[in-house]
């Protein structure tokens, strides 16, 4: 893509991702109209007045006729997972008025964050959800790169707030099976810096980029080097093989303020690996200046940013608020 100014859409402008991607993009100088569907919800962001801010819902397709004109690059945040029963329905849909609207006013490029996943195996209903929303993009027609990432380490992520809340307030505790699964977490600052660089890297196709930062451990080991970064004693963590994604996502509602809605399918996730099985990106975009984040360094500055953590091992636990559009 040419490298002059980039007009980006981000959908999603008030969820975790979205709402931090917007400043990265203008900080780069591109144009950016922020996307929600209570803009209100907007008026106290840092940014506010650097972005043009529109109302915009996925599952309204004449919604979208007016906050897609005029723009190069459509930025695809946006899930139902914990907002709608149906969400896999609903995803789907999304994702054809998605198409529907970047068609008809002339998108140039879709990015959508995805989920990483294993080949060959029966995916979760939010991953299945994640892949044939990312399937129904990149056969669009319109030039799509879908970047599948795992967690994502960052103050008010839900994956990472997780494993926060589990290991703040377990010292001990019976897990599922899923605690020996491996993960590779990425820092939010390299899954920003992978995000703002698809705006205009040169691809040959639309296809899957996976995305994960350096370090690949088992999701217990990550609870424990959270324990260790906020001043915890090393966790017990006794397997239960036994536990189900339902028993698993209840216990996880009763320990967490994350919502049963959103627990349930995080938790039906963890049931398979989480790891990049390609490093395709690395020819389409560079590591990050300064390479990688590592998981604890990660976790480090989760923790530096909402002041949660000090070196005497003081903490808080964050007010959970679940993503919204």
């Amino acid at each position: 893509m040419p490298a002059e100014k980039i007009r980006c859409l981000v959908t999603g402008a008030t969820g975790y991702i979205g709402s931090r991607l917007v400043p990265a993009l203008i900080e780069r100088g591109h144009e950016v109209r922020a996307m929600a569907r209570t803009p209100d919800k907007l008026s106290g962001a840092p940014w506010r007045d650097r972005a043009e801010v529109v109302r915009g819902d996925l599952t309204d397709p004449e919604s979208l006729t007016a906050a897609f004109q005029g723009i190069d690059v459509v930025y695809y945040l946006v899930h139902s997972m914990g907002t709608s029963k149906d969400f896999v329905a609903e995803e789907a849909r999304s994702a054809r008025n998605v198409v529907t609207a970047a068609k008809s006013a002339g998108v140039r490029r879709v990015v959508y964050l995805s989920g990483l996943h294993p080949q060959g195996v029966e995916l979760s209903r939010h991953l299945s959800s994640r892949t044939e929303v990312g399937e129904i993009l990149i056969d669009s027609g319109v030039e799509t790169l879908v970047l599948q990432a795992g967690i994502v380490v960052g103050s008010g992520s839900a994956s990472f707030e997780m494993i926060r809340h589990l290991t703040d307030r377990l010292p001990a505790m019976t897990t599922p099976k899923w605690v020996h699964n491996k993960i590779q977490p990425i820092s939010i600052e390299d899954a920003l810096y992978y995000l703002v660089e698809a705006a205009t890297a040169a691809v040959p196709e639309s296809r899957t980029w996976d995305v994960g930062g350096l370090d690949v451990m088992e999701y217990g080991e990550a609870m424990q080097v959270y324990a260790d970064v906020a001043g915890l004693r090393k966790r017990v963590i006794i397997v239960l093989p036994f536990l189900t994604p339902t028993i698993a996502s209840l216990w996880v509602g009763l320990v967490t303020p994350i919502p049963s809605g959103l627990a349930r399918p995080l938790v039906e996730s963890l049931e398979c690996d989480a790891v990049m099985h390609e490093h395709d990106i690395d020819a389409v975009i560079p590591p990050p200046p300064g390479g990688l984040s590592s998981y604890r360094d990660s976790v480090i500055e989760a923790l530096r940013q909402d002041g949660s953590a000090s070196h005497s091992g003081r903490r808080h636990l964050l007010r959970f608020s679940p993503p919204q559009q």
